[in-house]
């Protein structure tokens, strides 16, 4: 039970941000089948340069890559969490929706409920625009699925020590 909660914790989490890249590449694949203007190109090269940047390196890779990995390794280390219900939502305790401290909880429902409104004001906007913001969300999520292997890596390979808090209810568990 200890390793599927921790495989399928990680795994999960990865399924999670592949789906939303399956569901958004057709529109990225729309956009760059449209003629773009000079601008639109220059925007598009911007905005995939920032998202990069903000949701690759910043959003993944410094916090929720490594503390999705931090998270995991719960399942090998305590158990009291290695049960049916935290096995069976692992993916869930990896992203911090259970099983953490309020304030994660809180930042967790904050950034997801952040996302679905921009997603759903994302969709009002017509081609080549939806295309050119898609990308850039795109190629975020990429890094950020390359971000939790590498850490995965990282964390079974060496004597690896998180960069970020798990953030556990319980004080006295902190990686």
């Amino acid at each position: 039970m200890k390793s599927l909660g921790y495989y399928w914790g990680i795994s999960g989490v990865v399924l999670i941000l592949l789906s939303a890249i399956a569901r958004l590449s057709p529109r990225v694949v729309e956009m760059l089948s449209a003629p773009l203007s000079l601008l639109q190109w220059l925007l598009l090269a911007i905005f995939v340069l920032y998202m990069a940047y903000a949701e690759g390196y910043k959003g993944f890779h410094l916090n929720f890559a490594p503390r999705v990995i931090t998270r995991a390794q719960i399942f090998l280390i305590e158990n009291n969490i290695n049960n049916f219900l935290y096995t069976l939502l692992a993916p869930l305790l990896c992203m911090g929706y259970i099983y953490s401290t309020k304030k994660r909880k809180l930042v967790s429902f904050l950034v997801t409920s952040a996302i679905i409104i921009l997603v759903l004001l994302v969709r009002l906007l017509p081609q080549p625009w939806r295309g050119i913001i898609d990308a850039g969300v795109v190629l975020g999520l990429l890094l950020g699925i390359a971000s939790i292997v590498y850490f995965w890596f990282q964390s079974r390979h060496k004597e690896w020590v998180s960069p970020v808090p798990a953030d556990f209810p319980d004080s006295e568990i902190t990686k």
